[in-house]
């Protein structure tokens, strides 16, 4: 005999409650912040992409409040976007030539062509790198080094900054206490030590190598750049070849001078990056002023070649061939060098 089934009884409907007011008002102004976070991204990532000039025009005719958001987000947007490569362009050209491996110059050093570069230029040869020393202006003009691939020393203890030992008119490091100034490397501590250990680091410590520079610009933008050179770019694209420098007023026009010294203060500082890989030589050419914010993206400071060179009164590659030098160092690139997928979180870390 079938045993009856016994119907369950179904499930009150009453115990499940409507989504509330509240949560659907909060669920709606996710997805409205999400949106609007995309649409800042997109467009600020358009808008931070066009040249310093074209921002800072925009910032003059445009409402603050339009500006500071787009500029904001597409910053950071593009920070890694052009980190990834998604966006943005390099200058590279095909050159047959190979690369100049274990030398600091990547073609030759420095010439002054003219003001506002001084005459009194002496380059002091360091070995692994160069420095351009003037008496008359109490720093270097520029300093040229080189970052091979491959970091073989650890960080050890700082060294403390010292006269020049080969150079007897040569700053105290004193000169600089309590001027609201920073004892800004041109050749930087962190890839020499690394590459070429801690004898070659105390050289970098010279006053000889070093030039009054703000504290925004010195621990933000370029310090940034120089640890993408020596941490990323050189993972990505080998050895790499740096010159750097400062912008002074040529001589006989008044300059401001760091606080009962006659060091001269710099107005801005730059730097020109070479690399050589399968695709060819690869170039980047950064300005830096003074006036820069702790926070600012170095991307804004690109320039060509040839804008340093009419900035700092040199020519810089100046045994480079011309069938190559003219358009690598005219066109300017739109993006600082992508990186390896591998090491994004080192360049969000270094940024965020």
């Amino acid at each position: 005999m079938k045993k009856k089934q016994v119907k369950k009884p179904r499930k009150s409907r009453k115990g499940k409650h409507p989504t509330s007011p509240l949560r659907r008002i909060a669920r709606a102004a996710a997805i409205a912040a999400v949106a609007a976070t995309a649409v800042l991204c997109t467009v600020g990532g358009w808008y931070a992409g066009h040249p310093a000039e074209w921002l800072a025009e925009k910032s003059r005719s445009l409402p603050r409040f339009v500006t500071a958001p787009l500029l904001y987000f597409g910053d950071r947007t593009l920070y890694l976007t052009d980190g990834l490569g998604l966006t943005g362009r390099d200058v590279v050209y095909d050159f047959d030539e190979p690369a100049p491996e274990g030398r600091v110059f990547f073609a030759g050093a420095p010439k002054r062509s003219g003001p506002p570069a001084p005459d009194d230029i002496v380059v002091l040869d360091r070995g692994e790198f160069s420095v351009g020393w003037s008496p008359s202006l109490g720093h270097s003009v520029w300093a040229a080094y080189h970052i091979p691939r491959e970091a073989r020393f650890d960080s050890g203890k700082r060294p403390s900054f010292r006269k020049d030992p080969d150079v007897p008119n040569s700053p105290a490091a004193a000169a600089y206490g309590q001027t609201g100034y920073d004892r800004g490397h041109l050749v930087p501590n962190h890839a020499i030590e690394s590459r070429f250990g801690p004898d070659v680091q105390r050289k970098t410590f010279y006053t000889t190598n070093i030039a009054p520079q703000s504290p925004a610009l010195n621990r933000g933008p370029w310090r940034a750049v120089e640890h993408m050179a020596s941490d990323l770019w050189t993972a990505r694209y080998g050895e790499l070849w740096v010159v750097v420098g400062t912008v002074s007023k040529p001589r006989g026009e008044t300059g401001e001078r760091l606080a009962g010294t006659t060091i001269d203060v710099p107005e801005a500082f730059w730097m020109v990056i070479v690399a050589q890989d399968a695709d060819g030589v690869r170039a980047l050419a950064v300005v830096l002023p003074q006036t820069v914010g702790w926070n600012d993206f170095p991307v804004h400071g690109i320039v060509s070649i040839d804008d340093v060179e009419r900035l700092s009164g040199l020519d810089l590659m100046p045994e480079l061939p011309s069938f190559i030098s003219r358009p690598l160092e005219a066109e300017r690139p739109t993006r600082l060098w992508p990186i390896r997928l591998r090491d994004v979180f080192k360049l969000i870390a270094l940024r965020f």
